[in-house]
């Protein structure tokens, strides 16, 4: 009895050291995070919440900074944000609790339910929306193009309207991926058309209440009071400055949550109370394009493994707001980062989050070459033999590098450029990039200087020299010109020696010459301005296309 009784109390005490330990180790790694976040743990700035999910419940979490710098009110994780793309995995999700009723399928083309959008000739199916796959041209894009601005009032109504007008697809459905919010909002719609509910009311009776998510809900009015909000900020030359959002659209965007609310639905994928292993194996499926390839996105949510352990993760920025959720489900493992702080990289420090807690588990990851990525130091004469402007043919569009204080740049255009960092002779990583980003250098048979860049896909470019135009050149391409898929003119002329573009709703944009009669914008939904001649060599309008749109028509009108 006695040594039944000693055995008893030695176990008891293994186990309460054990416990101190684990109290002490957390403890530790608590104070690595708000290490990590101090920086942001201020009373004039805006700043970040964060969550970490571990085995079914938070281990940690924390505000820093402040929700509303005007009534001096701090961030904390129950803080209300809005999460931008965030919200589109609760899209799918509520498509896929549709489907498994037998009210829908994937498969489905989206003209069954929303006989609006154009006939295209070709079959979008839901799954081509909620892959990005469809070909569909990206709401954002073409709103900006036709003079809208992010602070303004945008409605569901105003995006349905924008895609009866739409003339032409980027791309036939299921031939490439192109990240479009537009798949998202009509998602949104048929779930609402399907159910007999609005969308918001949908996902508070089907997910959010049987979750527990008190403070969570899709965003469907603008003029809605929401308590606890952060507000969203971005910093200039003077100081902070709101950052205003007045969407009133849902699906690709615009649920509002806290962390603490988002780990629950973290928690789900691991212990379901709505929905099930099927539908969540069926979201984290890699979606397949026609040829066969497999591509990162899923469905709502991209498969981007992280220092050779399996993540699935999505990312959104609106505003001034910037948010992550990433799922390391091997590890019963998520990290969720929230901020209201334009400059503020969450997707960057979520990793570092992961960094602090999951190190022990990390492992060679041989198609993430950023993990092994360690940058080195090149003499500024060698990377001055990398300097050129680069042309893809394929997508058509330029990107040009070049050398600033001993490091080279990737310039987009003149309001979008990141540094690149060496990690070997001639390979090249972008820091800045959420996802990995390699750029490799070469020379093709004809001795020009070639560039891949690899972010999901391989992009090609060769070196090439730009045009030279003179006034009198450039005075060619000067008139109006009108969009009928967008309702907008835009009025071309010279000045200062530059091609200027004028619209009613925006500052001038300013054009330099890429190739004959191809023009690179100032702004990036004016990345490619291709002029169009007849057979009289008379310019009759242009092709805009900036990645997420292709080749929409402008028509000169005089």
């Amino acid at each position: 009895m006695r040594k039944t009784l000693t055995n008893a109390i030695l176990f008891l005490l293994v186990v309460q050291i054990a416990a101190a330990q684990s109290a002490k180790s957390q403890h530790d790694l608590s104070k690595q995070v708000d290490a990590l976040f101090a920086p942001w743990a201020k009373e004039d700035s805006p700043g970040a919440v964060v969550a970490v999910v571990k085995d079914g419940k938070i281990i940690y979490k924390n505000g820093y900074g402040m929700a509303n710098l005007e009534y001096g009110i701090p961030n904390t994780p129950s803080s209300v944000f809005h999460i931008a793309s965030v919200s589109k995995q609760f899209t799918v999700f509520s498509v896929l609790l549709l489907e498994k009723e037998g009210k829908l399928s994937l498969e489905d083309d989206v003209r069954k339910y929303i006989p609006e959008v154009p006939d295209f000739g070709k079959t979008i199916t839901l799954r081509h929306l909620a892959s990005h796959t469809s070909g569909m041209r990206d709401q954002w894009n073409l709103l900006v193009m036709a003079g809208w601005r992010f602070d303004d009032v945008i409605t569901k109504e105003h995006i349905m309207k924008m895609v009866t007008h739409q003339k032409e697809l980027n791309a036939d459905p299921g031939e490439e991926f192109n990240y479009c919010n537009t798949g998202f909002t009509l998602l949104a719609e048929v779930v609402a058309r399907v159910s007999g509910k609005s969308f918001a009311e949908f996902t508070k009776e089907r997910i959010f209440n049987p979750l527990g998510m008190r403070n969570t809900l899709f965003y469907d009015d603008h003029e809605k009071i929401v308590k606890n909000r952060a507000y969203s900020y971005y910093k200039d030359d003077g100081g902070y400055k709101k950052s205003v959002l007045s969407y009133a659209n849902v699906g690709a965007t615009s649920l509002f949550t806290t962390v603490e609310d988002l780990s629950l639905w973290a928690m789900n994928f691991e212990t379901p109370k709505v929905g099930d292993k099927a539908i969540f194996d069926k979201m984290n499926e890699q979606a397949v394009l026609n040829n066969g390839e497999r591509i990162d996105g899923a469905l709502g949510q991209f498969v981007t493994p992280y220092k050779g352990l399996n993540q699935i993760q999505h990312g959104g920025a609106d505003a001034g707001y910037r948010t992550y959720l990433g799922r390391f489900p091997d590890q019963r493992f998520a990290v969720i980062v929230f901020s209201n702080e334009a400059s503020f990289s969450s997707g960057q420090m979520a990793l570092k989050v992961v960094d602090i807690y999951l190190k022990d588990e990390f492992k060679e990851d041989k198609k993430n070459k950023a993990v092994a990525a360690r940058y080195i130091k090149l003499p500024s004469k060698q990377l001055e033999q990398y300097c050129a402007t680069y042309w893809n043919e394929e997508e058509k569009y330029a990107r040009k590098i070049y050398l600033r204080n001993d490091t080279l740049r990737y310039w987009r255009n003149e309001r979008s450029e990141d540094a690149i960092l060496p990690v070997g002779k001639d390979e090249f990583k972008m820091p800045s990039s959420d996802i990995d980003f390699t750029i490799k250098f070469a020379k093709n048979q004809n001795g020009k200087k070639t560039m891949v860049a690899i972010l999901n896909t391989p992009s090609n470019f060769v070196e090439y020299q730009p045009p030279s135009y003179s006034n009198t050149d450039l005075a060619q391409f000067t008139g109006t010109f009108y969009s009928d898929e967008l309702s907008t003119y835009y009025h071309f002329k010279v000045k200062d020696g530059k091609l200027i573009s004028e619209h009613m709703r925006m500052s001038d944009i300013s054009y330099n010459p890429i190739k004959d009669d191809v023009f690179s914008g100032s702004t990036y939904f004016t990345g490619l301005v291709e002029f169009q001649r007849d057979n009289t060599n008379k310019i009759t309008g242009f092709k805009v296309s900036n990645g997420r749109v292709k080749n929409l028509v402008f028509s000169k009108v005089n």
